[in-house]
């Protein structure tokens, strides 16, 4: 562990005092809105003690509303968000937390991550009076944020985890649970969770990757710094595990501000939206970031929000049915698991048998590689078609579906804000407009960054025109996804 941090030097490491920084950067910064940033950031270390207070309030408000409701009955068909805690819970997690989290992370980087998130705080509470042992190689394999994602999405779906509270606090406690025992066992201070394991970790790091703000390094500030010694300086705890003097961009950082001012070298500056994807992305191949756009986003999410409402998933059930009938095979269908294995409340006849199960599963994933595998090929010929060797631009070209696959899923969970005001009486006669054109602005938004990506590997004209068109080919397949979803099947 020690081997680590000072090879990356994120922590244990020495920073001129906050203010040292803010005056240099002041008196180089163009700009208000630098120096407001740069205030801000300044802000966030200065006032770490009370950020770790709300953190804290957080935490009890997230154990409240995910244990609770679990030992509560079943709401009425007359409870309504304002009097039923099982409700409340449910519209506060699915319905306002995680959509707009996510929303978040495209506005202001992974800031819920280092500032709010209760998993966060937990895990490096749990570090600080743990083991401290040394982060093995099975818990940093780069496949864990596409695996956690695929495996929790697709058993919550099973277990029905936006419909009920128990199924709720078994996903989100679990994931809970576990980021306090890798905190307790692994690092110390840290949030190895966080960085490794946490479920939405890679979702995150895609998504921030189009903020306009970020913690950016001056690499010649740093030098310099370096070169004048470290007198009177303060030490500095990266809580991720970032390798600050390296770092390009924002998907790993949790904009926690710890190290604002750090060598005089590390500020809260604006971006361009498109700067990440464009310049740094494609630096070196992510085959697991792709898998996770492409077949992860732009696919098991859109089958696993898909199958509640699909005629194909009723056609396929009925058919497997009445197949199983007349062999004379019926326990697929009257066997019932524990609610823990497929969805069992009964009391408002809701339960899947193994054949509902079985259908679920294998419509997601059939969704998923039809979704990923035509995505794929026009990636492939967007790539070819740059004449150069496909495999890096292929890579490159996946991260510019990060707009419309973002877009996706938020739409995804918003759909559940949607259903619970409209039960309780709102109109929202201006989701559908809406809908549209956040779908039509991510799809743009991942047009254009084709383009630019393109425009670095040639510029030949008619070459870019065709990498580009292919990527856009790719685009509209998962837009159309939704405008299925949304506007055909509902």
């Amino acid at each position: 562990m020690a081997a680590f941090l000072d090879s990356h030097e994120p922590a244990g490491v020495l920073a001129k005092p906050a203010h040292t920084g803010a005056a240099l950067y002041r008196a180089t910064a163009p700009g208000g809105l630098h120096r407001a940033l740069n205030a801000l950031g300044e802000g966030l270390q200065r006032h770490r003690r009370l950020i770790q207070r709300g953190q804290w309030a957080i935490v009890f408000v997230y154990l409240v509303l995910v244990a609770v409701p679990a030992f509560l009955p079943l709401p009425g068909r007359l409870a309504h968000i304002w009097d039923n805690l099982t409700l409340l819970a449910q519209f506060a997690f699915w319905g306002i937390w995680w959509p707009f989290v996510l929303l978040s992370m495209i506005l202001v980087g992974r800031a819920w991550c280092g500032l709010f998130c209760p998993e966060g705080a937990l895990t490096e509470a749990a570090s600080r009076f743990g083991r401290g042992h040394a982060i093995p190689r099975w818990i940093t394999w780069k496949g864990w944020p596409f695996v956690a994602f695929a495996l929790t999405t697709i058993y919550g779906q099973m277990i029905s985890v936006y419909q009920y509270p128990r199924p709720a606090l078994l996903i989100l406690g679990g994931s809970t649970f576990g980021a306090i025992v890798i905190g307790y066992l692994y690092g110390r201070n840290k949030r190895v969770w966080c960085r490794f394991l946490c479920p939405v970790n890679g979702v995150f790091g895609l998504l921030a990757k189009l903020a306009p703000v970020h913690f950016r390094v001056d690499q010649d500030a740093w030098t310099l710094s370096r070169q004048s010694g470290n007198a009177g300086v303060r030490a500095v705890n990266c809580a991720p595990l970032v390798a600050i003097k390296t770092m390009r961009g924002g998907a790993d950082c949790h904009m926690c501000g710890r190290c604002s001012g750090f060598r005089d070298a590390i500020s809260l500056a604006p971006r361009s939206p498109n700067h990440e994807i464009v310049h740094v992305a494609g630096a070196a191949p992510k085959p697991w970031e792709s898998l996770l756009i492409v077949f992860g986003l732009m696919g098991i999410a859109i089958g696993a929000f898909h199958w509640s409402v699909s005629p194909w998933f009723v056609a396929l059930k009925q058919a497997l049915a009445g197949w199983l009938v007349d062999h004379h095979v019926l326990w697929p269908l009257k066997l019932q698991p524990p609610w823990w294995v497929l969805t069992d409340y009964p009391s408002v006849n809701d339960q899947m048998s193994f054949l509902d199960g079985g259908v679920l599963l294998a419509y997601i994933m059939a969704t998923a590689i039809a979704i990923g595998a035509s995505v794929s090929l026009c990636l492939w010929l967007a790539a070819r078609s740059l004449g150069s060797s496909p495999g890096p631009r292929f890579h490159h070209f996946a991260q510019s579906l990060i707009p419309i696959a973002a877009c996706g899923v938020f739409l995804g969970l918003n759909a559940i804000t949607v259903t619970m005001l409209r039960a309780e009486g709102f109109a929202l006669g201006f989701v559908g407009p809406l809908r549209a054109a956040l779908l039509g602005g991510a799809a743009v938004w991942s047009i254009v960054l084709a383009w630019k990506i393109a425009g670095l590997a040639t510029a030949n004209y008619l070459r870019r025109f065709a990498a580009t068109v292919c990527v856009a080919l790719a685009v509209s397949t998962g837009a159309a996804s939704w405008v299925v979803f949304f506007w055909v099947w509902q």
